[in-house]
């Protein structure tokens, strides 16, 4: 069971809701220690005076800030508690963004806020429930463990989520800091309709469940083959990048392969909407009608939401970005209707 890790108030306009802070996320990586080799000798650190040679206790040691050329500005760690911030106990929401304008750079970490007692459930689900639907997040200030963040707080499914931020001296620009990048508008029109070509075919709703860490896979299969003293496989090598005179060719072949074989997920949720089709209580006319248009397209109930944020964008759809799954269907279901309409009549 998880354990807070802060805890204190959320307070939007005048309402507050007492909140405990949990960490959403957790490291799964793989960790060693150092040995030497040929030898089961642990390697280990010591802080060492490189003038003397000697080791320094913990308590001796102080902080340098480097102005440069050999010059230093020491601080003592009482110092840097005297002017640390407070513990901060509430989180205060100072306004509302809306969560797509967040450049996705910006986040940190993410946790989870909850309730910290069940009579303040009400309020929590006030909160979740209306920033669903109005897609926003709130922006905030809030001390943890003596140090400052900026938070959004944002609706998540059932919960609501923190992800501190990061600030903007924390981002840097790559045009400053990378010589290499090219200057846009290098791509040639043809190969930019086909690249745009190839991304649509290959999009999908997000399904973090199928994406998995195989490095970390590969890593602990070579610890048992290495513990079991099987014979070890290396990896295959990487691909060579594509050449400039071949991009063109290379985005052709990608997208008839999508055509022969990537379309497989689209075609079978197509069958199964008809297999599963239900027969509805319809005069002639309109059954009609229904059947002509399941010829044309699947069920809508059994597309993604970025196939149907596809189709809404054909039909003309407006404020497409701020709907979820259930609002893009019936917009499209709508809109279908109305285009139906128009061309009977």
């Amino acid at each position: 069971m998880a354990r807070a890790i802060w805890n204190g108030a959320l307070n939007f306009g005048l309402v507050t809701v007492p909140v405990e802070l949990y960490s959403a996320t957790q490291d799964h990586t793989v960790h060693f220690r150092q040995f030497q080799r040929g030898t089961s000798d642990r390697i280990r650190y010591r802080r060492v005076n490189e003038r003397t040679g000697e080791e320094v206790p913990y308590d001796e040691i102080v902080k340098g800030y480097d102005l440069g050329g050999d010059e230093y500005v020491l601080i003592e760690p009482h110092e840097l508690d005297e002017i640390a911030p407070g513990r901060s106990r509430t989180i205060d929401i100072d306004a509302f963004v809306d969560l797509d304008e967040i450049d996705p750079i910006y986040f940190q970490k993410t946790y989870w806020l909850a309730p910290a007692k069940e009579e303040f459930g009400r309020a929590y689900s006030l909160l979740i429930e209306a920033m669903a639907k109005t897609n926003r997040a709130g922006l905030a200030r809030f001390v943890m463990r003596g140090k400052e963040y900026i938070a959004a707080v944002r609706a998540g499914d059932g919960v609501l989520v923190l992800n501190t931020l990061l600030f903007p001296e924390d981002i840097r620009e790559p045009r400053k800091e990378i010589s290499k990048l090219p200057e846009v508008g290098q791509a040639r029109e043809k190969e930019v309709d086909m690249a745009v070509s190839l991304i649509e075919s290959m999009a999908e709703e997000w399904q973090p469940e199928e994406y998995r860490d195989t490095y970390t896979e590969r890593i602990m299969q070579l610890i048992e083959d290495k513990r079991a003293g099987r014979t070890i496989t290396p990896a295959e090598e990487p691909r060579e990048a594509t050449k400039v005179v071949d991009l063109f060719e290379a985005l052709s072949r990608s997208i008839e392969g999508r055509k022969r074989g990537g379309g497989q997920k689209t075609e079978d949720r197509a069958k199964k909407s008809q297999a599963d089709e239900k027969p509805r209580a319809q005069d002639k006319e309109s059954k009609g009608k229904a059947t002509k248009s399941r010829d044309k397209q699947p069920d809508l109930s059994e597309l993604t939401k970025s196939e149907l944020d596809r189709m809404a964008r054909d039909l003309g759809v407006k404020g497409r970005s701020k709907m979820n799954r259930a609002e893009l269907e019936k917009a499209v279901r709508d809109a279908t209707r109305r285009q139906e309409r128009r061309r009977a009549s």
